[in-house]
């Protein structure tokens, strides 16, 4: 059984065939995954942040037709040029000490190209996921196998929309 106090992953990747300088200033781009129509459709810096670096926060508004809408805060967690791109997003109550989600991409270069994986780490830290399974606790795995499959299917998208923007 999958539940969400285990820390459920999902991880994807794909070659891009483009150098990792090329694919990083996509990935380091907070705004490039709006382009693809997944959930996340809009972001921007926050605290007069201009750009990624370690502790920086930004605001992601996201929609999903079954989930509505809703926003996140976000702080950069890793950021190492050409290799990878992390951030942690915060729950409702406290800071980023217990986060909802940790996500993920990482580069690494293979022949003339870069393998790009994108992963994200589901947390216990109160979020809409974390309420609707304490009001359902016997429908946990429902819950969990249908969001895991939404984040994978978003993931996906992105990845492909990364690849076809850094191979153009």
């Amino acid at each position: 059984m999958v539940r969400l106090v285990d820390g459920p992953t999902v991880e994807l990747d794909v070659y891009v065939a483009a150098p990792s300088a090329r694919v990083w200033a996509l990935v380091s781009d907070i705004t490039v995954p709006t382009r693809f129509g997944g959930e996340l459709y809009e972001a921007e810096w926050l605290d007069g942040a201009t750009g990624p670096a370690v502790g920086a926060t930004f605001v992601g508004r996201n929609r999903n037709e079954l989930l509505g809408q809703w926003e996140t805060v976000s702080r950069i967690a890793d950021h190492r040029p050409e290799r990878a791109f992390g951030w942690d997003v915060r729950g409702f109550k406290g800071g980023f000490d217990r986060p909802v989600a940790r996500w993920r991409l990482d580069l690494e270069p293979e022949g003339d190209g870069t393998r790009l994986r994108h992963s994200v780490t589901l947390g216990a830290g109160s979020s809409y996921l974390s309420r609707a399974i304490a009001a359902e606790p016997g429908r946990e795995e429902e819950i969990m196998a249908l969001r895991l499959g939404m984040l994978r299917q978003g993931m996906r998208t992105t990845l492909d929309g990364i690849r076809r923007l850094a191979e153009a």
